[in-house]
């Protein structure tokens, strides 16, 4: 028998297992010492299979030495033995510590155990099994390649191989079923000691604890159930409650992965072994730990075991809270998010205790719970701040509603919407929506949140209220006191009280009926009355509610407009739900997410939004409800579609046509829904309303933008109802329904692309004709214009030849308004004298009958708006059909040039590839024939055009710069001047509209030659800069910077008139004038010199759109090859210049703009060119813009630095020799106030000694002067 002792084998064990002899083992063992690839399974199996039935005869047999440093020998050899050897080597010991246990069980039945011997053979086998754990946790974090540390490659990767489908994880559940049922015989009577035990009960806790330290292992549920028997048994039965809890600190301290396992170990401790201590004093423990500043693994393993041990088992946790608060004060953040998570916890568990069972006891720890929360809204870090948020979503899902903590968590949630953090704005947003989706309010009226209908109903129970109450002017109360008094009687005062005449003052069956009647009913009133005031309290509270929904909105508006994509679809499900719950507000911020859909598209996030706004509209506007039938569902839709079209801008109608044309791509838009779309359209009954008509077109056009068919197959419709009586009546059907039929043909250019064959209609077409008569339609509506400039735009978009239409359309509308009233015979004859035989009118037929000569023009125009205003009218109308005709027709010189250029490419590419292919003499076939006449015919027009594509654009460029406004056929000629003279002499022409016009028309016409346009630019300035019209401002603003695009080298060097409309009185002018000159400037259209100081100061406008835009420009510029930092000191010049800036609206503005200066190099620079001015300031003010400036820029310059603090203390010096030198002849209120602001840096009680110091005592009641 080997003579063991536990204490020095696991002192040698835990030293170095080198260290431990092994003398007696066999032999063969030994003599393989020196060559690890002696160790094959044979050699090793004929070792073991010896001692395997020896111990499975006797596991007495394991005390024998020879079996025993065998067993030693294997062990210190397991690096380098196989692994299925290994297995075995386990599966012998954990068999035979099994086959003990058996043993000593039922000795221990029989009442006879051998107290010494059982006690050697389990520690054996203990220790061994302590070892074989151990060894087979090493070998399985081996990596295969890594495995062989000793000996010959080839043998280690053949060991490798045999050793990679190698699973220990069966093995492993087996010993930890042993080591139970070891641990759960009577251990007292075998070791007598304590520390005997302990030390057998850590053979088998050492090794479970090293299985945990294995990421891999705990993710098996059953090894980890297993692990967690051992040690609840260990805690339990064997105290070792101590060395478990040290255990839990420390592996909570350095594996991350045990947080969460650990906090479910105690869970099942305390709930199925009764034992909640350990986890009360882990978390005692937990709570009095420092962690070091510079540790983040170990506080965010605590806070996430915390925080699961307080969901899993929260009344343990209950218990600790007081400990536990005290890492409210830590300074990781990772600890006070866990501790607000076990606030949350707690709550959830307190909530759901019976209403009965409450005591005061819950809800002060409900409240303080609570209070917690809320303090943590206002965390200095925000993942703080979201963990509270977090904390309060899944609080809403309490059956308890806590109506008044929930009022103050929107009021929170309200608040953090605009904290800087975007995580923490996104929650917020989350809470929101979960606040409304659960509110308490659903009990009465179905839980609809319109602010309307609850002010209502509480009005209406105020007024219930008081009908109920007794008016104040019956003297009620004065009565009832009155009859008080009264019923007392003196008697009772003076003598004994006593009964008298009992019958006598006894009540009638009558009376006492009607006091009984009346009682009751004052009970019924009270009742009334009472359950009334907690209805008006209801309402109250639902309304506070709605009310912070409410402000909540504009705010989550703001966020739909933010960078971070799910920051935005949360701010996109908060308007969905609100729309659901019938909020108010939703509906503008439904439409709001309109603009969305522009979202760039190129990375996932673009598409996800995209996607998301499309789900989004298509959940409400597109799916109808359940139980629909087919026929019902479309009209639900089409209604739907139609309700987008009301209200809505010009900017929202373009996004809500984006949206819908990509709908209709993905076929989310049924036939069905089209039909019910032009059935709104054609009905003939008045019944309808115009905006619903005026809808369904809309709605159709934008669809025809995926299908132009939509439009094509329905044209009559068009025919009759828009361009028929019904919009003659109403022009902006008529305007719509221009829009609509322009879809009918895909004529927009596309860059980069070919452009492609359009299909036009000829002139005599019924669609042309009704769209040239609605241009003479007479009307002063000011849609009039509107209708007018579509109807262009659709003649332009479909006819073959347009300039011949239009040229009619104006020489109708010329004679209409010049013309003088001639007879029936002069006017057939001059009818007939613009038609030619083939009924079409040419550009030079006007010549037969010009307007009048611009020189004596005046005169009769003048004359007649006092005559007519209708006249004025009809010539404003005339002016802006011809200024909107000359800018069509320039876009269609282009599109006949892109055409041109088209079908020469596409002849190019026949001839060539028909060019390879012989052809045998001999008769043509008559198809050849009418072939070979159609190619000589284009080739006849091909020679008339010039082959040469340079000479045709060369062609193109003349009939715009010199045919179309001074050709001498040129109908348009004659307008040119006669605008101009309007334009120039707005006292002989007053009329506004008709000015407003012209200027119009003038700023159109400039834009067709350049000739025109240099000769009338000055009077185009001086109407922008005299006009009284905001909209003619706004007007030529876009006009010049048409012009700068078309004519750059003219207005480029008069952008200062553009500048200068940025600080125009009227806003919708300046928005106007900022949107032109970012993209004029963007686009690289106009040199920036030194104006964009001006469109800085727009950064701090009051205006918020001008903001907006103004921050999104200087954005997209800071991306453009260093702009914001070439233009930094110019706009640094242009702004500290400007007195009437605010020093604080400026500084606000230098900050906006340094923060894109990123590169440490350029921010030296702009320093080093700044920080010269500190010494040429020649104010105070001048001086602390400069410094503010450069301590803006990360300069990190020590002599700039310095110059700084020098400068500061240079101006109070100046200041107090100033003062020295004034004080025999100013007073000091005389002194200036720039000497005086120089020397602001000193105290009061400074200040006070200078002035009694240098000020006599006569002087000092001097009364400043202002020199500002």
């Amino acid at each position: 028998m080997a003579d063991f002792d536990i204490n020095a084998a696991l002192k040698a064990y835990l030293d170095d297992p080198q260290s431990i002899t092994t003398p007696e083992a066999d032999p063969a063992l030994l003599d393989s010492e020196s060559d690890p690839e002696a160790f094959t399974p044979g050699l090793i199996n004929s070792i073991v299979n010896p001692i395997a039935d020896a111990i499975g005869e006797n596991p007495e047999a394991v005390t024998q030495a020879s079996n025993l440093d065998s067993l030693y020998f294997l062990l210190k050899q397991t690096s380098f033995i196989p692994a299925v050897s290994l297995g075995k080597l386990l599966d012998l010991v954990v068999s035979g510590l099994g086959a003990e246990a058996e043993i000593v069980h039922q000795e221990e039945q029989e009442g006879e155990t051998e107290t010494t011997q059982h006690r050697q053979i389990l520690e054996i086998f203990a220790f061994l099994l302590q070892w074989c754990i151990a060894a087979v946790e090493t070998k399985s974090a081996e990596k295969p390649a890594s495995a062989p540390a000793r000996g010959k490659a080839k043998g280690g990767k053949k060991n490798a191989q045999k050793d990679g489908t190698w699973d220990p994880s069966a093995q492993l559940q087996t010993a930890l079923d042993t080591m139970t049922k070891v641990m759960k015989l009577k251990l007292a009577k075998i070791f007598v000691t304590t520390s005997e035990r302990d030390t057998f009960i850590s053979l088998f806790t050492r090794p479970v604890y090293q299985v945990l330290e294995s990421e891999q292992r705990v993710k098996s549920t059953a090894i980890r159930m297993h692990t967690f028997k051992v040690l609840c048994v260990a805690i339990k039965h064997h105290g070792h409650a101590y060395g478990a809890q040290n255990s839990i600190i420390q592996n909570l301290t350095y594996y991350e992965h045990l947080a969460e396992p650990m906090a479910e170990f105690l869970n099942i401790l305390a709930e199925q072994y009764d034992h909640p201590q350990l986890a009360e004093e882990v978390m005692k423990e937990l709570a009095n730990k420092e962690f070091a500043a510079n540790d983040t693994r170990g506080p965010k393993s605590v806070s996430t075991f915390v925080a699961r041990l307080s969901e899993m088992a929260p009344r343990v946790v209950q218990r600790q809270v007081a400990s536990l608060a005290r890492l409210l004060e830590s300074e990781n953040y990772t600890l006070r998010c866990a501790i607000i998570e076990v606030c949350g916890n707690l709550i959830a568990m307190l909530s759901k205790v019976e209403e009965g069972d409450r005591t005061e006891m819950h809800k002060e720890q409900i409240s303080a719970f609570f209070v917690v929360l809320e303090e943590r809204f206002l965390d200095i870090n925000p993942y703080c701040r979201c963990r509270a948020i977090q904390v309060y979503v899944k609080l809403c899902d309490l059956e308890t509603k806590y109506p008044k903590r929930r009022q103050t968590a929107a009021s929170l949630a309200m608040q953090s919407l605009e904290d800087k953090s975007s995580n923490v704005r996104k929650n917020a947003v989350k809470l929101l929506a979960r606040l409304t989706a659960t509110h308490p309010f659903q009990a009465l009226h179905g839980g609809l949140l319109g602010l309307r209908d609850w002010t209502e109903r509480k009005e209406k129970v105020e007024a219930e209220i008081d009908a109920l109450k007794p008016p104040a002017e019956t003297g009620l109360a004065e009565r009832t006191e009155a009859e008080a008094e009264a019923t007392v009687d003196e008697e009772l005062i003076d003598d004994a009280t006593k009964v008298e005449d009992f019958e006598q003052t006894a009540m009638t069956e009558e009376q006492k009926m009607a006091a009984f009647q009346k009682a009751q009913e004052a009970a019924a009133t009270a009742e009334a009355l009472n359950k009334l005031q907690l209805t008006k309290r209801y309402y109250v509270e639902a309304l506070r509610f709605i009310e912070v929904l409410h402000d909540a909105s504009p705010l989550v508006m703001q966020l739909l407009a933010s960078k971070n994509k799910s920051e935005v679809i949360e701010a996109m499900d908060f308007f969905v739900m609100a729309d659901a719950f019938g909020l108010e507000t939703s509906k503008v911020g439904i439409r709001r997410m309109l603009r969305l859909i522009w979202t760039k598209g190129n990375s996932d996030e673009g598409k996800g939004v995209q996607t998301h706004l499309i789900e989004c509209y298509k959940g409400l506007f597109f799916d109808a409800p359940d139980g629909f039938s087919q026929n019902d569902a479309a009209i639900y839709v089409a209604r739907n579609m139609i309700s987008l079209t009301f209200g809505a801008t010009s900017a929202e109608l373009t996004s809500l046509e984006q949206l819908l044309a990509t709908m209709m791509k993905e076929k989310y838009v049924s036939e069905l829904v089209i039909q019910k779309l032009w059935q709104v359209y054609g009905v003939q009954k008045k019944v309808i309303s115009k905006s619903q008509r005026r809808g369904a077109i809309i709605v159709l056009g934008m669809l025809a933008l995926a299908d132009p068919e939509v439009i094509v197959k329905e044209m009559e419709i068009c025919l009759r109802i828009g361009l028929g009586v019904i919009g003659r009546r109403d022009l902006m059907l008529a305007r719509y329904t221009c829009i609509a039929l322009m879809r009918m043909t895909d004529n927009k250019p596309t860059k980069g692309t070919q452009s492609k064959p359009s299909n036009r209609l000829p002139n005599d077409h019924a669609v042309l004709v009704r769209l040239a008569a609605l241009l003479e339609i007479r009307s002063e509506s000011r849609d009039w214009y509107g209708m007018a400039e579509q109807a262009i735009g659709a003649i332009y978009a479909l006819s073959k030849h347009p300039d011949v239409l239009c040229s009619e359309v104006v020489r109708r509308k010329t004679k209409i308004v010049f013309a003088p009233k001639p007879s029936q015979a002069k006017q057939q004859e001059a009818e007939d004298s613009q038609v030619d035989e083939d009924g079409d009118v040419e550009m030079s037929d006007m010549a037969d009958e010009p307007p009048p000569d611009p020189q004596h023009e005046p005169e009769v125009a003048s004359e007649l708006p006092e005559e007519n205003s209708k006249s004025a009218l009809a010539l404003s109308q005339l002016l802006f059909t011809v200024g909107h005709i000359a800018l069509k027709q320039i876009v269609h010189l282009e599109l006949c040039e892109q055409d041109f250029k088209r079908r020469k490419a596409e002849k190019e590419k026949t001839n060539q590839s028909s060019s390879p292919v012989k052809k045998t003499p001999g008769a043509k076939t008559p198809a050849a024939k009418k072939a070979d006449a159609k190619k000589e015919e284009e080739d006849e027009m091909d020679l008339i055009a010039g082959t040469n594509e340079d000479d045709f654009t060369d062609a193109i460029a003349h009939v715009r710069e010199r045919e179309l406004l001074y050709g001498k056929r040129s109908l348009l000629s004659n307008f040119g001047p006669l605008v101009k003279e309007i334009c120039s002499n707005n006292t002989s022409y007053p009329n506004a509209e008709l000015q407003a016009q012209a200027a119009l028309c003038l700023a159109k016409l400039m834009c067709v030659s350049a000739e025109y346009c240099e000769a009338n630019l000055s009077l185009l300035i001086i109407i922008l800069e005299r006009s009284p019209s905001a909209i003619t401002r706004g007007n030529l603003v876009i006009a010049l910077g048409d012009m700068a695009v078309c004519f750059n080298h003219l207005i480029d060097e008069n952008t200062d008139f553009l500048y200068r409309r940025l600080s125009d009185p009227s806003l919708p002018v300046k928005r106007t004038c900022l949107m032109t000159l970012t993209f004029l400037i963007l686009a690289g259209q106009v040199k920036v010199k030194g104006q964009l100081g001006e469109m800085a100061k727009c950064i701090e406008d009051t205006d918020e759109r001008l903001r907006d835009m103004s921050r999104m420009f200087f954005a997209e510029l800071a991306g453009k090859d260093n702009a914001v930092y070439n233009h930094f000191v110019d706009m640094f010049s242009l702004l500290s210049a400007d007195e009437g800036l605010e020093e604080d609206r400026f500084r606000k503005v230098i900050k906006f703009l340094a923060s894109f200066i990123e590169k440490d190099k350029h921010a030296k620079n702009l320093a080093g060119k700044l920080a010269p001015r500190l010494q040429r300031a020649e104010s105070e003010r001048q001086w602390n813009d400069v410094a503010f400036a450069v301590g803006l820029l990360p300069h990190k310059n020590e002599e700039i630095t310095k110059l700084i603090g020098e400068g500061c203390r240079v101006v109070e010096a100046a200041g107090l020799r100033f003062l020295k030198a004034q004080r025999q002849t100013k007073p000091l209120g005389e002194v200036p106030r720039q000497v005086v602001s120089d020397i602001g840096t000193l105290g009061p009680d400074e200040l006070s000694t200078i002035y009694s110091k240098m000020i006599p005592e006569t002087d000092r009641s001097g009364q400043a002067r202002d020199y500002s």
